[in-house]
């Protein structure tokens, strides 16, 4: 029988390009947050798309963590961009960057171009660097009819390395399009704690509430780092969610995020709008629902949960 080569952590880490800065933090053990970079490419048109992932950084510095952003670029995987890296994925050519998740990573890698980073794929590269807290705006979850009559089994592969990756992400909740009571129930069925930071109710990512109780709450987050730490140090193999709500100066009220979202939902359905186009479409229509107010929301809560994830980082390393 020929050998064959299994894949291993250290195949991954072969593959990582770590920033200096990033490399010194994590050698002096000192608290380092990773960020995604879909944001850049798919996320944001320019220049705004560089101000928010600028802005995320500052907000992880001040919190006395080292930012680093995740990217792939000529088949290797960037932990940590500088400005240069940065403004280089920002404004690469309308459809040139690849979108890299668990599914597509190796196609990523392969290709040899730019690729940006889904939550999935940075908490690969996370969990490989030595990185052990992530934040993004949103995870991917359960879509609207996933399961039931007419199933389409649409479910994002987010959950999944949430169950299989060691990593805290921290977020505004999963992201508003879904079914958040059966994003919860896939989490629970796969043994990720999900935690709320300072309130009852799982953050309605827009809005600060959702109508959702939490599973798991903590009072803030110096609380959520001792399960962080806990869960982590379990060697369990699962990551941990912990959710954190949208600034209340920026967040659209409950009523007014849902109407929008569920108009949205309904224009798609008619615009036969189906598979990985969904969400995109479904984002830039809340947007016009809302004249704009959703981007407001949106920007807002990806610098919050930078910086919270920074202080839970801060938090951590203390433990």
């Amino acid at each position: 029988m020929w050998p064959v080569n299994q894949p291993t952590e250290s195949s991954i880490r072969r593959r990582l390009l770590i920033a200096d800065e990033v490399r010194r933090a994590l050698a002096d053990a000192r608290p380092v947050v990773a960020l995604e970079s879909t944001l850049i490419s798919h996320g944001l048109p320019y220049p705004q798309n560089v101000s928010v992932a600028r802005a995320a950084e500052a907000a992880i510095r001040a919190a006395g963590a080292i930012p680093a952003t995740v990217a792939i670029h000529a088949g290797q995987i960037l932990v940590g961009l500088d400005d240069s890296q940065l403004e280089a994925l920002a404004t690469a050519p309308a459809g040139s960057v690849f979108k890299a998740a668990r599914p597509s990573l190796a196609i990523a890698l392969a290709g040899g171009g730019w690729a940006a980073t889904t939550v999935s794929a940075t908490m690969i590269a996370a969990h490989a660097a030595g990185i052990q807290v992530f934040a993004t705006g949103g995870i991917g979850g359960v879509h609207r009819g996933a399961f039931g009559s007419g199933a389409t089994l649409d479910v994002s592969s987010d959950l999944e390395e949430l169950a299989r990756t060691p990593v805290a992400v921290v977020c505004a909740g999963p992201k508003a399009i879904l079914d958040l009571p059966l994003t919860l129930e896939y989490l629970e069925t796969r043994g990720v704690p999900v935690v709320a930071i300072g309130q009852a109710e799982v953050p309605g990512f827009y809005s600060v509430s959702s109508g959702v109780a939490a599973p798991h709450v903590a009072p803030d987050v110096e609380a959520a780092a001792l399960v962080v730490g806990t869960q982590l140090g379990l060697g369990l193999g699962a990551g941990i969610l912990l959710c954190t709500p949208v600034p209340a100066a920026v967040a659209l009220p409950e009523a007014e995020a849902q109407a929008a979202i569920e108009r949205a939902l309904a224009d798609a359905e008619a615009a036969g709008i189906h598979g990985p186009a969904t969400t995109p479409w479904l984002l830039a229509r809340i947007a016009e629902l809302t004249n704009g107010a959703s981007i407001r929301a949106n920007t807002g809560l990806i610098e919050n949960d930078a910086r919270v994830a920074g202080l839970l980082a801060v938090a951590l390393a203390r433990i």
